[in-house]
């Protein structure tokens, strides 16, 4: 049966991250609070895994969700070529909401749905997300929530709308309300043109420039 683990407890915490890895591995999903909004994720090698992540929101092949990763590290293993510039912006703003969209490793054996060859990157800011992602590698993560309806805030809210189509529920209390920036880094991988910022977030366009100067767009500068 579906239920709520709550992280600030110690028998919940061992059980639901026991259960949690068990879920993942079994090609289920599990929704897990992150530092920007909670997310519902899958194993990111199990195709049919992103597959069932996408229908319980209620999306299309065309959404392909993010991966988070436990460590910048880690980038080098998903991603074909990562800029300089890039690796500057993962030292300063991960662990963190900063999402970058780069050309994916092409030896890769995953299908998160219609990317077109790219991925999209990030280490999250929170103990037991990293915790968890140590254990099980790199997940597809996507905000806990129907398509169309409020990113959720706490794992309450993710059960409302996901209900029994998420087997395990991890409680790490209330997460932030701002989602993540997403860049798109590939222009810049493949020395084609600048950072385009995607979407804007947690954060901000002044801070990627302080970082890429030249190399963003400046058109991103009136985002939001």
């Amino acid at each position: 049966m579906t239920r709520i683990y709550d992280a600030s407890v110690h028998d919940d915490l061992l059980a639901g991250m026991r259960l949690a890895r068990m879920a993942l591995a079994k090609g289920e999903l599990v929704v897990m609070p992150t530092d920007t909004v909670y997310g519902v994720a899958a194993d990111a090698f199990i195709p049919e895994a992103v597959a069932k992540l996408l229908a319980a929101k209620g999306r299309g092949r065309q959404s392909p969700p993010p991966v988070l990763m436990p460590n910048a590290a880690t980038i080098d293993a998903l991603a074909n070529a990562v800029p300089d510039k890039v690796r500057e912006l993962t030292a300063k703003f991960w662990p963190g909401g900063l999402t970058i969209i780069l050309d994916a490793q092409p030896s890769l054996a995953w299908d998160l749905g219609e990317t077109e060859g790219t991925v999209a990157l990030r280490v999250p800011a929170h103990p037991l997300a990293l915790e968890l992602l140590a254990e099980t590698g790199p997940l597809a993560v996507s905000s806990a929530n129907l398509t169309g309806e409020p990113a959720a805030t706490t794992a309450e809210g993710a059960l409302e709308q996901l209900g029994a189509r998420v087997q395990v529920y991890l409680d790490g209390g209330p997460s932030g309300s701002t989602a993540s920036t997403i860049i798109d880094a590939t222009a810049l991988a493949r020395g084609s043109g600048r950072v385009r910022i995607l979407r804007d977030g947690a954060v901000s366009a002044a801070a990627l420039r302080e970082v890429l100067g030249d190399d963003l767009e400046p058109s991103t500068e009136q985002v939001g």
